[in-house]
C-alpha cells in the first residue's frame, strides 16, 4: 500500500491518509440524503437515487483513488443536482430520463475536451493572479458553506422582495400553497445577520469551531476528525446530534427501486426520447452546454485552489501536464477521472458527479495520496449499510471543519497585489463571487470577464490567451442563455 499510493514521496503516512479520508468523508456525506429529496422532486424513485448516488460516489471516487493517486473525492455536485430538477426538469420539462440522457452526454463531451489538449489550454490560459484569487476564493467558499452549514446567519426578506415561490411569480394575495412551500427566491433586498446564539445547533457549531480551532493551533495530528467526533457527541445532551434509526433507508427498497433508474438514460423515455423533437434540439444542446460548463470549471477551481497550495501537483507534475503526452501526470489522470465520473453517474441514475470541494477538508487534515480518496470510497460503499450510524453525525459537526480549512486555505491571497486594481479587481470578482454566488465556476467567470475588460482597456493584448476570450465568450454566452429559459 506505502509503495502503490507512494506514500513516502508524499511525505504521508497510511494513518494520515485514512484520517484525511474518513474527514472528507464526514464533510460530504449529507449528499447521501440530500441528493435523493432534491432529485426527487422531478418523479425519481427517491431511495433508488440514494443507491445510484453511492454506487456513483464509489465508483467515480475509485478512479480518482487507483488511477489518479490523488485524495479528491467525487459525488453528485449539489449545484448541479440543484440545475438537474428545478431548470432542467421542472423548468424546460424534460423529464428526468431525458435530463439523465443530458448528463451523459455531458459526460462525453468532457472526457472528449480532456483527452484532447482543450482542457490543458484552458488551465494554461488562466493568468496567475487568478490562480492565486481561485485558491483563495474557494477557501472563502468553503469557509461560506461552513458558517452557513453551523447555522451562524439568518436572512431577513420582506414579502416586497420575494420574486418566487416554488418556481412560480410570488403574489402577496396568494396565502395557500396546496402542496406546502418548497423554494422562495428573494432579490437583492434580502439581509444577512448574525444570530442570537440562543439555539442549540450553532451554539454546539460554535463549541465544535473552538475545539477544532484549539486543536489546529496545537498541531494535534487528526485535530479535524477528533474535533468531529467530540463535536458530534457533545450535541447529544443539546438534542443535535439524534441518536434514532428509525428513518434510515431499507437497502432491500433501495435495491429494488434503483432497477427504475439504472441505465434509464437509454430506455425509451431518456436518451430516444430526447432526439424525438427537433424543436427541443436546441434546448437540449445549450443545456449540455450548461451541465459542461458548469462541471469543467468547478473541478478546474478545485484543482487550482487546493493542488498547487498543498503540492499535490508538483511544478514537476506541471510541467509533465503542460509538456507530455498521455496520462504521465497526475493531473491528466484526474482531469479524465473527474470527466468519466458524470458518465458512470448517468448509467447509475443520478445527476453529475463532480469533484467536491469538501475535499478540502481531508487536504487539510493531511491527505496527500489516492488513500484518502480510497478510504473515502470504502465509506461511501459502507453507508449503505451503516447509513443509520452516519446520519447520525450533524451537519454543526462537520461545518467548523469546513470554517477551519477555509481559513487556511485563504492564505493564497497574499500572493495577489492589492494594491494594484489590475491586478485586484479581477481578483475580487474571482474571490469573492465565488462565495456570495455560491459557485466556482461562477467566481471564475467573473474573473475572466474582469480581466479581459482591463487587459484590453490597457491595451496590453499580448497578456490575454486566446482560449481565456474563447472561455470568457462562452460564460457570456451560457448567462444570456440562462436568462432566456
Amino acid at each position: 500500500m506505502t509503495r502503490f499510493f507512494k506514500l513516502k514521496e508524499n511525505n504521508t503516512s497510511v494513518s494520515t491518509e485514512i484520517t484525511a479520508g474518513l474527514t472528507t468523508f464526514f464533510a460530504m456525506s449529507y449528499i447521501l440524503f440530500v441528493a435523493p429529496n432534491i432529485l426527487g422532486k422531478t418523479g425519481m424513485p427517491t431511495q433508488g437515487i440514494f443507491l445510484a448516488t453511492i454506487i456513483a460516489s464509489v465508483v467515480s471516487t475509485l478512479i480518482m483513488a487507483l488511477f489518479a493517486n490523488v485524495p479528491y473525492v467525487q459525488a453528485p455536485g449539489l449545484g448541479l443536482a440543484t440545475f438537474f430538477t428545478y431548470t432542467v426538469v421542472l423548468q424546460l420539462g424534460f423529464s428526468w430520463q431525458e435530463a439523465l440522457a443530458l448528463v451523459f452526454l455531458c459526460g462525453v463531451i468532457n472526457v472528449t475536451i480532456t483527452l484532447t489538449k482543450i482542457r490543458k489550454m484552458i488551465i494554461k490560459s488562466i493568468p496567475e493572479v487568478l490562480q492565486h484569487a481561485i485558491s483563495g476564493g474557494i477557501g472563502m467558499f468553503v469557509a461560506y458553506i461552513g458558517i452557513k452549514n453551523a447555522g451562524f446567519l439568518k436572512f431577513t426578506t420582506d414579502s416586497s422582495d420575494i420574486l418566487t415561490v416554488n418556481d412560480h411569480p410570488f403574489n402577496q394575495a396568494t396565502t395557500h400553497f396546496s402542496h406546502g412551500i418548497q423554494s422562495i427566491v428573494s432579490g437583492s433586498g434580502i439581509t444577512p445577520a448574525l444570530i442570537n446564539f440562543n439555539q442549540s445547533g450553532a451554539l454546539v457549531a460554535l463549541i465544535g469551531l473552538l475545539i477544532m480551532a484549539f486543536l489546529m493551533i496545537k498541531n494535534v495530528r487528526g485535530g479535524i476528525l477528533i474535533g468531529i467526533i467530540l463535536t458530534t457527541l457533545i450535541g447529544i445532551p443539546f438534542g443535535v446530534t439524534h441518536l434514532s434509526l428509525a428513518n434510515a433507508p431499507s437497502l432491500a427498497e433501495s435495491f429494488k427501486e434503483l432497477g427504475g433508474t439504472i441505465g434509464a438514460a437509454f430506455g425509451p423515455h431518456g436518451m430516444v426520447a430526447l432526439f424525438d423533437h427537433p424543436s427541443r434540439l436546441l434546448l437540449a444542446i445549450m443545456t449540455i452546454f450548461a451541465f459542461s460548463l458548469t462541471d469543467i470549471f468547478d473541478t478546474i477551481g478545485t484543482f487550482i485552489g487546493t493542488g498547487k497550495k498543498s503540492g499535490i501537483f508538483s511544478q514537476a507534475d506541471e510541467e509533465e501536464f503542460f509538456n507530455g503526452k498521455g496520462f504521465k501526470s497526475k493531473m491528466d489522470r484526474s482531469l479524465f477521472s473527474d470527466a468519466a465520473g458524470s458518465i458512470v453517474a448517468a448509467i447509475c441514475g443520478t445527476s453529475n458527479v463532480t469533484t467536491f470541494v469538501e475535499s478540502a477538508s481531508g487536504i487539510g487534515a493531511g491527505g496527500r495520496t489516492g488513500l484518502t480518496s480510497l478510504t473515502a470510497a470504502v465509506m461511501f460503499a459502507l453507508s449503505s449499510l451503516l447509513a443509520p450510524v452516519i446520519a447520525i453525525i450533524p451537519t454543526q459537526a462537520t461545518a467548523p471543519a469546513l470554517i477551519i480549512v477555509g481559513i487556511m486555505m485563504m492564505s493564497s491571497f497574499k500572493d495577489i497585489n492589492w494594491s494594484n486594481l489590475e491586478d485586484a479587481i479581477p481578483a475580487f470578482f474571482a474571490s469573492v463571487f465565488m462565495a456570495i454566488c455560491y459557485s466556482i465556476s461562477y467566481g471564475i467567470a467573473a474573473g475572466f470577464i474582469f480581466y479581459l475588460l482591463i487587459k484590453i482597456c490597457k491595451k496590453k493584448f499580448n497578456e490575454i490567451h486566446p482560449m481565456l476570450v474563447i472561455c470568457t465568450i462562452l460564460f457570456i454566452l451560457n448567462f444570456v442563455v440562462l436568462a432566456f429559459i
